[in-house]
């Protein structure tokens, strides 16, 4: 099971987020499930560096299966703004992966 930890502030503006664990919903390199999750939190983190012009504080175990990204506290305007649209973006697309695939992927926000 992929579980995904939200952090949100007072303001509820999203301060971090952690994804742990494995999907198991197919064979090593054919699971669908964790491809698509991969690849909308990557992606996400990728968005925000390239077109934010932020690095995100991200901490990652080499083989997989945890990754948890935290926004400077340094980002502040308009940029924290687009920051946050990214990111509740990736929370759509991660939610509409877990609405079809419950068993396999748990959201905590």
């Amino acid at each position: 099971m992929i579980k995904v930890k939200v952090d949100r502030n007072d303001a509820k503006r999203i301060t971090a987020f952690s994804m742990s664990g494995h999907a198991d919903s197919g064979p090593y390199g054919y699971d669908l499930v964790c491809a698509g999750a991969s690849a909308v939190s990557f992606g996400t983190v990728n968005a925000i560096d390239a077109l934010c012009e932020v690095e995100l504080d991200v901490d990652m175990e080499d083989e997989g299966g945890y990754i948890h990204c935290a926004v400077p506290s340094h980002v502040t305007g308009h940029v924290s703004g687009e920051v946050q649209l990214l990111l509740e973006g990736m929370l759509v697309s991660l939610q509409t992966i877990a609405d079809e695939y419950s068993d396999h992927i748990k959201i905590s926000d």
